[in-house]
């Protein structure tokens, strides 16, 4: 008797969390992306011209990826697959969701569409988003429609950094749902401010935060510099600066100065042991940045279009000062962070990515799979160290690379692996199929 009395009592009381052990079992998720920031655009991936001393200091105490790509090779593809988990072919956004009312300015991230943040809030997190959203201008894809409780931000592809006006010189800066025009100051400072101040209001529950920062995506303005569009109009050519890489530098160094005041709230909060931090960029650079010795840019295919700085932290459970090698891409962030929330999405949501729990903990390397990229009919499959393009280069349509040898893809090995090459090309065609039948369908144009 005495024996059931002691189960009984176990049963009653010991399940009964409170809110502080339930926050301890499920860890805080900050997850950080820049925007177009290249390979080589931070002092721990060797860049001389910028220097991070905050995110060399999270790679220090955290894991550094080498072999870390975007899905996407531009901004809202690889945000669409970030936040969904699936190859964005499937989410229905392929491509950049543009400003222009004549091109596909209706498009956006469709409600059949489960996201990162309505799981993690169906899970008891607070969720917040802070700065560049770029997947649905229209109001029924605002963020907070899209499982984010809090939205302060913008919803097209770049603002002003000052004037807060988008390329055709629309006001876009928004509080949740609403405009807010009397909010003044500069992008990359309020994003941080904002996301500072969401980590400061969470008490009980734990929190998930998307810090989307526009830096170092143009416009080039650093932090003591003017507005250079005009309301209506956009983009005022005299105004633009000239020293390009300044700016850039001070662009990038302000992002990082605000990587550091988000790390040092953890601190003073005593959150750092129960976060998890991911950073990552959504493409690599365009020719104004630094990819390193990769070949290509953004919107390329080849390396310097997709392979991007990706860095994890999580005291306690990831070897301060690691460094991966294994091939990772940014859709498998969210069945990562799911398995971490301990929830899941729907069983009739398919998730492209796979969960790296035991690889960022454990060292435990990841099963062999095949990757793929797809922009613009541009099309890119990686197996293993073998890296097939197709069409990135007018005058050779082919292009096989083996990158444990040849990361900067100038050896075309094609000629000598037909049967490599046409095993990898049914791959994609099979990918290709899928994508198609199952993509999420975007709305006519009215």
């Amino acid at each position: 008797m005495k024996y059931l009395v002691a189960i009984m009592l176990c049963f009653f009381f010991f399940p009964l969390l409170t809110k502080a052990e339930e926050r301890a079992v499920k860890p805080n998720i900050v997850l950080i992306m820049a925007d177009d920031l290249g390979y080589g655009d931070l002092s721990c991936y060797g860049s001389v011209n910028c220097q991070t001393p905050n995110l060399d200091r999270l790679a220090a105490k955290g894991m550094r990826f080498t072999d870390f790509h975007s899905s996407g090779t531009v901004c809202s593809p690889t945000r669409a697959g970030l936040l969904t988990g699936r190859y964005q072919q499937r989410a229905g956004i392929d491509g950049v969701v543009y400003a222009d009312p004549q091109k596909n300015r209706h498009h956006g991230l469709q409600k059949n569409e489960v996201t990162l943040g309505q799981c993690l809030q169906a899970a008891g997190y607070r969720t917040g988003m802070f700065g560049k959203w770029h997947l649905g201008y229209q109001r029924q894809y605002n963020p907070t429609f899209r499982g984010f409780q809090k939205f302060v931000g913008y919803v097209s592809g770049n603002v002003d950094y000052f004037a807060h006006l988008d390329g055709t010189g629309v006001f876009d800066w928004w509080h949740n749902a609403k405009l807010n025009r009397s909010e003044q100051g500069y992008v990359t400072h309020l994003i941080t401010d904002h996301a500072v101040d969401f980590i400061r209001q969470q008490k009980d529950e734990p929190f998930f935060i998307y810090i989307a920062h526009e830096a170092v995506h143009y416009p080039y303005q650093g932090p003591n510099d003017k507005p250079i569009r005009k309301e209506g109009v956009g983009d005022i050519k005299s105004a633009k600066r000239k020293d390009v890489t300044n700016a850039y530098r001070e662009m990038n160094t302000e992002m990082d100065r605000g990587i550091g005041k988000v790390m040092s709230v953890l601190d003073e909060l005593e959150l750092t042991e129960n976060t998890f931090v991911f950073f990552l960029s959504d493409n690599g650079a365009n020719n104004k940045g630094s990819n390193g010795k990769l070949r290509g840019f953004k919107g390329s295919v080849w390396e310097g279009g997709h392979r991007v700085p990706g860095i994890a932290f999580w005291p306690g459970h990831i070897p301060a000062g690691s460094v991966c090698d294994e091939t990772v891409i940014s859709i498998d962030l969210m069945p990562t962070i799911l398995e971490l929330a301990q929830t899941t999405v729907p069983a009739s949501h398919q998730l492209d990515g796979v969960s790296l729990i035991n690889l960022l903990t454990k060292q435990q390397r990841l099963k062999p799979r095949k990757i793929f990229w797809d922009y613009r009919e541009r099309y890119a499959v990686r197996q293993g160290s073998w890296k097939l393009v197709l069409n990135q280069n007018r005058q050779t349509p082919v292009e096989l690379f083996d990158l444990q040898t040849d990361l900067s893809e100038t050896n075309n090995l094609a000629k000598q692996n037909p049967e490599k090459v046409q095993q990898m090309k049914r791959a994609l065609n099979l990918w290709k199929k899928e994508m198609n039948q199952t993509a999420t369908s975007q709305p006519e144009k009215k």
